[in-house]
């Protein structure tokens, strides 16, 4: 079960690939949990992105809100 503060970690990382500010926690949580993971950008830089579990965690809480 994720927490609200992940939820919204998750939700923030729907718009910013990037994490800065963000609690390294939270971040960890989400991608332990396979709702977020890392891309190799050819640039060398990293970015985050959803995976289909954590677009279908979205969709979810979107629909009971």
């Amino acid at each position: 079960m994720l927490s609200p503060h992940e939820l919204a970690t998750l939700l923030l990382l729907r718009d910013l690939p990037d994490p800065f500010g963000l609690d390294q926690a939270e971040v960890d949580a989400l991608l332990e949990h396979q709702l977020v993971a890392l891309e190799k950008l050819p640039t060398g830089q990293q970015r985050f992105h959803l995976t289909r579990d954590g677009h279908s965690v979205i969709q979810a809480i979107t629909r009971l809100g």
